[in-house]
């Protein structure tokens, strides 16, 4: 059982990790990489740290979830989970990635951010089954947790991404909204994951399913996308300030927001 468990919590981790790394066209040192994953899995030391930080400062969080309030339920989810743990793997992420040298390209950064999430992850996953000694939380967990944070990651990685694009185009307002998009709209996703599964409402377990299935497809298809766009992230061109689109002129083509003469 013991092996099965390690197995099953070892899985998704590799898979993902193995996609991610196969999607990119121009492989990123697998030095890189792995300090990457380590620093994954030592913000999870992180979180710990900061969530009994946390508990001690409001008593009040100390106590079952079956006893929150709806309000209490919506602050332990996004702000005690989910902004502690998106948080922590954007403080690795930018602290060993944001200014390196091999970043050149967008999807650099999607890799290194799905790497912290995953070694994170990985040390989230093993506490939790091992905890509980459970095969079905194994497999849920392989199913929707990991890939979650794969997800949220994604995303961090994406906006970042845009951040660093419009830094060197010298648009630093640009450049400032998306860094806060890349923890505002991993903290939002992982907030209202937990926020579903925590709140035991069987509307909300609908919302659940339908929000994953979105999830997943958004994620995959900005792998897709963004894997496919090689250009350096050093460019004379202009683009969109709200998708990252390359422009030519006032309208961008993509979403169709009508541009800034002064950004």
């Amino acid at each position: 059982m013991t092996m099965l468990l390690l197995f099953l919590s070892l899985l998704p981790v590799i898979l993902l990790l193995v996609y991610i790394y196969n999607t990119d066209n121009k492989k990123e040192p697998l030095k890189l990489l792995i300090q990457l994953f380590l620093l994954g899995m030592l913000s999870s030391v992180l979180v710990i740290l900061i969530s009994k930080g946390v508990n001690l400062i409001i008593p009040s969080l100390n106590k079952k979830l079956t006893d929150y309030s709806f309000l209490e339920l919506l602050f332990y989810a996004f702000i005690r989970v989910a902004l502690i743990e998106e948080l922590c793997k954007w403080i690795m992420l930018v602290f060993r990635g944001y200014n390196n040298k091999e970043f050149d390209e967008i999807y650099d950064i999607i890799v290194y951010a799905v790497f912290v999430a995953l070694g994170f992850a990985l040390v989230e996953n093993l506490a939790y089954v091992f905890s509980r000694s459970s095969l079905r939380a194994a497999i849920l967990r392989a199913l929707l947790s990991v890939p979650g944070h794969a997800c949220n990651a994604i995303f961090m990685g994406y906006y970042l991404g845009l951040a660093k694009r419009f830094h060197y185009n010298k648009q630093f307002k640009l450049e400032k909204k998306y860094i806060i998009f890349s923890i505002l709209v991993p903290t939002l996703l992982h907030g209202m994951y937990d926020f579903c599964l925590m709140s035991k409402l069987k509307i909300l377990i609908f919302v659940f399913v339908l929000f994953i299935a979105l999830l997943y497809m958004k994620s995959f298809t900005t792998v897709k996308e963004v894997s496919l766009d090689r250009k350096n992230l050093v460019s004379k061109h202009r683009f969109c300030k709200s998708c990252g689109y390359k422009i030519d002129g006032d309208i961008c083509p993509k979403c169709g927001l009508k541009q800034d003469s002064k950004e």
